[in-house]
C-alpha cells in the first residue's frame, strides 16, 4: 500500500517539531531562574551520595556528572532534561519501527508535540526516572518480538531489568513499571516467565543499594515516601476528578476525544500489542485507585506518558492521526505564546499578584542577599525553597531554621547544629516574624528589614545561638514527627538520632501541636 500524502509529510514535521522544541527548551534553560526544587537537588550533586532523604540518588549523580564535565552552570545542570525528549523520541522509534515505521514516526511526532516537551527544562528526580523507565520498556518491547529465547533475547531481558533497577534508583514510581511488567507476564506471557525472572534478578542491585543506604540513614527514604508524606490523607471526590482532568489535559482534549470515539480500535490494538497496552493501562488504573486518597501530581505519570502516544499512534485510524497532531499543536502553541508573553513582561508588572514576593525572591536573589549577608554571620531560612535558592546563589549551604515540613529534609543528614553554638545567625523571612518564637534559642534577638523591588523582607538576627535549647525544641519536635522508625526495620545507624539523643533509635513521644519557629510555605 502506498503511503498517504499525510504520511509523507511526517518526517518533515518531525524535523520542524523536534528542532523547534529543542531550540525553545535551550533558550528557557538559560532564561529561567533556578527553582527551589532544582536548587535543592543541586546540593545533591555537590554532595553525591548513595541516597538522600527524599529519594534515591540518581538525580544527584546526574547533576554531579554535569558539574564535573560541563561546569557549575545552570544550563549545564539542565542539559539532560533539555535533551530528554530527543532521547525518548529515539527510543520510541527504536522500539516501534520494526512494527510499523509510519506509525512509529507518528508516535514520536505526537509525543514531541505535547506542551511539556516544549516547555519543561527543570531538572528533577523525574528526569532520570523517565529516561531509564522508557529505555527499560523499549528493551522489553524488542525482546518480546524475538520469536525464540536466543542469546540476543536473553540479553535484552537482562538489560531491561538493569535499566529498571536504574529507574528504581531514580524514584520509587519505577515500582509501577515493574507492576505493569508483572501483569503482562502473568496474564499474557506465562511461557516466558523465566525471562521475567531474569529481568527481576538484574533489577535487584537498584533496590539493594537503596535498602543498604536506608539501614545506615534512619530509613529516611522509606519513612518519607510511605509514612510521613501520607499522614492525614483522606478521600475527597475532587482528587479522582482532578486526576481524570489532568490526564485529558496531558494527552490533549482532541486526542482524548478521538481515543474515546475509537475505543474499539484501541481495544484491538491492545490485543495486538499487549505489552504496550499494559504499559498504558496498568499505570492508569494504579494512579486512578491512588487518586481516591492522594492528589496525583502531573509529574507522577511522566515516565509512562510516552507510551500513551505510542498506543494512540498504533491504534487510531490513519486519517485521525492528523487531527490528533493538529489538536496537540494548537494546545502547545497556546502554551508557548503564554510562556513567551510572561518572559517578555517586566517583573514589576506582577506586583498585584500574591506570588510577587516569591518571584522577587527567585529573580532578585543575589541582590537580596547582598543586603543581609555579612562576615561572621550564618545565613539560614525557615523553609527549604528559599534556603535552597539562597544557597545556590551564594554557592554555600544555607540550612533551614525551625521544624520545616515533612519533605526536603536533607538538612537532617547534612547539618550539625552543634557547630553553630554561640554564633550569630540571621534567619531570612518573607513575612514579619514573631520574635518571641526565636528568643529561647539565642542570647538576644533583633528584627532586621530591607527592601527589594518594592517588597519588604525580614531577617531575625539571633546572637549567641543556644544549641541545647534548640535541640530540646525544634530538633526534638522533628524527631517526634519524622523519625518514628518502626521497630521491625533493622537499623545500623541514624546520624540525626545520634545527635539528638545519643543513640541510633530514639524513644519518641507524640509530636508537638505547632511548628515553632513557624515555617512559611515551601511554595515557588
Amino acid at each position: 500500500m502506498r503511503p498517504s500524502p499525510a504520511d509523507l509529510s511526517v518526517p518533515r514535521w518531525l524535523l520542524i517539531t523536534g528542532l523547534g522544541a529543542l531550540l525553545l527548551r535551550g533558550w528557557l534553560s538559560v532564561a529561567l531562574p533556578i527553582t527551589g526544587d532544582e536548587a535543592y537537588f543541586y546540593w545533591w550533586g555537590v554532595y553525591p551520595d548513595w541516597g538522600y532523604y527524599d529519594h534515591p540518588p540518581m538525580v544527584g549523580w546526574l547533576i554531579a556528572a554535569m558539574r564535573a564535565t560541563l561546569g557549575d552552570t545552570l544550563w549545564a545542570i539542565r542539559l539532560p532534561v533539555v535533551l530528554l525528549p530527543v532521547a525518548i523520541g529515539g527510543l520510541l522509534w527504536w522500539a516501534l519501527a520494526a512494527v510499523d515505521r509510519t506509525r512509529a514516526a507518528w508516535a514520536v511526532l505526537l509525543f514531541w508535540l505535547a506542551p511539556i516537551n516544549w516547555l519543561n527544562v527543570l531538572i528533577t528526580t523525574d528526569t532520570p526516572l523517565i529516561f531509564w523507565s522508557v529505555a527499560s520498556a523499549c528493551c522489553l518491547l524488542i525482546a518480546e518480538r524475538r520469536p525464540q529465547l536466543d542469546g540476543r533475547a536473553w540479553g535484552l531481558y537482562a538489560l531491561s531489568g538493569f535499566l529498571l533497577g536504574a529507574a528504581f534508583l531514580s524514584k520509587y514510581f519505577s515500582v509501577v513499571l515493574g507492576l505493569a511488567y508483572f501483569a503482562y507476564f502473568v496474564l499474557f506471557r506465562r511461557e516466558r516467565f523465566a525471562a521475567f525472572a531474569l529481568l527481576l534478578l538484574c533489577a535487584l542491585p537498584g533496590p539493594a543499594i537503596n535498602i543498604a543506604w536506608n539501614i545506615e540513614h534512619c530509613w529516611s527514604n522509606i519513612m518519607f515516601n510511605l509514612i510521613n508524606r501520607n499522614a492525614g490523607e483522606v478521600f475527597t471526590w475532587k482528587k479522582p476528578v482532578t486526576y481524570v482532568a489532568m490526564m485529558v489535559y496531558l494527552v490533549s482534549p482532541v486526542a482524548a476525544w478521538l481515543s474515546w470515539k475509537h475505543r474499539s480500535e484501541l481495544g484491538t490494538t491492545f490485543r495486538a500489542h499487549r505489552l504496550l497496552g499494559c504499559l498504558v493501562v496498568v499505570p492508569l488504573l494504579f494512579f486512578a485507585l491512588l487518586s481516591y486518597k492522594k492528589v496525583i501530581g502531573l509529574h507522577w505519570v511522566m515516565s509512562f506518558y510516552p507510551f500513551g502516544f505510542a498506543f494512540i499512534a498504533l491504534g487510531l485510524p490513519a486519517q485521525r492521526l492528523r487531527a490528533c497532531a493538529i489538536g496537540l499543536a494548537v494546545l502547545t502553541g497556546l502554551h508557548v505564546m503564554a510562556v513567551v508573553g510572561v518572559a517578555m513582561t517586566p517583573m514589576e508588572r506582577w506586583q498585584s499578584i500574591s506570588l510577587y514576593k516569591s518571584i522577587v525572591r527567585t529573580v532578585k536573589t543575589a541582590e537580596m542577599l547582598k543586603q543581609v549577608d555579612a562576615p561572621g554571620v550564618v545565613l539560614m531560612a525557615n523553609a527549604y525553597t528559599p534556603a535552597s535558592t539562597y544557597a545556590y546563589a551564594l554557592r554555600r549551604y544555607v540550612p533551614v531554621f525551625g521544624v520545616g515540613k515533612f519533605h526536603a529534609r536533607q538538612d537532617d543528614l547534612l547539618v550539625d547544629y552543634r557547630t553553630y553554638q554561640g554564633q550569630t545567625i540571621r534567619i531570612i523571612r518573607t513575612d514579619r516574624p514573631k520574635l518571641d518564637e526565636y528568643r529561647p534559642y539565642f542570647d538576644s534577638v533583633e528584627l532586621l528589614s530591607y527592601q527589594q523591588s518594592g517588597i519588604t523582607f525580614y531577617a531575625v538576627e539571633g546572637k549567641g545561638f543556644r544549641y541545647e535549647a534548640y535541640r530540646d525544641g525544634p530538633l526534638t519536635d522533628v524527631l517526634n514527627r519524622y523519625y518514628r522508625i518502626p521497630e521491625t526495620l533493622p537499623l545500623a545507624a541514624c546520624a540525626y538520632c545520634e545527635r539528638v539523643c545519643g543513640q541510633p533509635r530514639c524513644p519518641v513521644s507524640a509530636p508537638a501541636g505547632s511548628d515553632k519557629p513557624d515555617a512559611e510555605s515551601d511554595g515557588p
